[in-house]
């Protein structure tokens, strides 16, 4: 059965701690029952599938391992985690997150702006793992989507982050190592499965104002070199259908 929108798709994150090389870091994970499946730019679990967690883990500034996927893994195995899931990073301090809610639409951001620009810009890219600034993005949909609504989702939260940037006073579109992933519920033969995730869209109009909502709150507070310390939880009223 896909969750229904009075079900979490994503428990609330669990705060995870480490000691790496002398430096005192953190991680947020979020579990999902069966029926979940996710879209990600992630390095680790990246792509289309069923996924059953969701770790998002600090590393520390000037962080040059150039195996960022298996690094991922190996936090991930400490932590207990099994089968497939999804691993983000950034040096942001993940133990300050902002969080909103919108008719069921759960929006989780961290953030981290200093190395910052706008998408189009002369140049080439460089080759290799940039430095991790980093938005990262998580959103949990209780509703099932289809790929092309999952592609759909993606868009519109990178839009509604962008707007939120922008709307802050920041002059960019995000910063090079941003990450998304969307959770929703899986296809089920027979029921219907949302074909739409677009801004005007039932879900994405959702998705878009709870993302919104949630990179506003997370870079409020952020200065040059230091992270956004919004740790904060807002549920706009509009009525579930």
């Amino acid at each position: 059965m896909p969750p229904h929108p009075a079900t979490p798709v994503l428990r609330a994150p669990r705060r995870l701690s480490r000691t790496e090389d002398g430096e005192r870091l953190h991680a947020l994970l979020w579990t999902a029952g069966p029926g979940r499946r996710a879209i990600s730019s992630a390095v680790l679990g990246g792509g289309i599938g069923e996924r059953a967690w969701i770790l998002n883990a600090q590393v520390a500034h000037g962080y040059r391992r150039t195996d960022p996927e298996r690094h991922l893994a190996s936090l991930a195995a400490d932590a207990g985690l099994s089968g497939a899931g999804v691993g983000l990073m950034t040096a942001a301090d993940v133990s300050a997150y902002a969080h909103a809610c919108d008719a069921g639409v759960e929006a989780f951001v961290t953030a981290g702006v200093d190395v910052r620009g706008w998408a189009a810009r002369p140049g080439e890219g460089a080759e290799g793992a940039p430095e991790p600034g980093t938005i990262n993005v998580v959103v949990a949909v209780p509703a099932a989507l289809t790929d092309a609504a999952l592609v759909n989702a993606v868009a519109t939260a990178t839009e509604a982050k962008v707007q939120a940037l922008v709307e802050s006073g920041h002059d960019c579109s995000g910063t090079p190592t941003d990450a998304v992933c969307v959770v929703a519920g899986a296809p089920v033969p027979g029921q219907e499965a949302h074909a739409f995730a677009g801004p005007r869209s039932l879900w994405g109009a959702r998705l878009a104002r709870a993302v919104h909502r949630a990179v506003r709150d997370a870079v409020a507070d952020t200065g040059q070199g230091r992270p956004g310390t919004a740790d904060v939880t807002h549920e706009t009223p509009v009525p579930v259908y």
